[in-house]
């Protein structure tokens, strides 16, 4: 038995926790009523739900900003080693703006840009 009494401690510690937290989190936890709030910052009252699906042409638009996001996220740390890298961390950087130009361009050939 004096094998198992730390592991039925923890057990029972972590037991503890768990029941602790949650009803800490029923405590603090508030009224589950629907929110009724105006408009924020003196804006129109909203003409539909927020939940509310959104037109398909949404979806296009949201990939190009996600793929352009994505370049960003990949030109900061570029920008600090390419003083380190030379000559060909710039060409390296040149060929992937133009794999991403290559998709801008077949995006507005397949009229991902277009809203009608």
């Amino acid at each position: 038995m004096d094998v198992w009494e730390p592991v039925l401690v923890l057990l029972g510690l972590v037991t503890g926790g768990l029941l602790l937290v949650r009803g800490v989190g029923l405590w603090l936890a508030a009224d589950r009523e629907p929110l009724e709030a105006g408009p924020f910052s003196g804006g129109p009252s909203p003409g539909e739900h927020a939940f509310s699906r959104f037109h398909v042409r949404w979806y296009p638009i949201t990939m190009i900003f996600l793929a352009f996001d994505m370049e960003m996220l990949f030109m900061y740390p570029w920008v600090r080693v390419v003083s380190e890298k030379g000559p060909g961390a710039v060409a390296e950087m040149f060929l992937f703006l133009g794999i991403l130009f290559a998709g801008v361009v077949y995006a507005r050939r397949e009229g991902a840009f277009r809203w009608t």
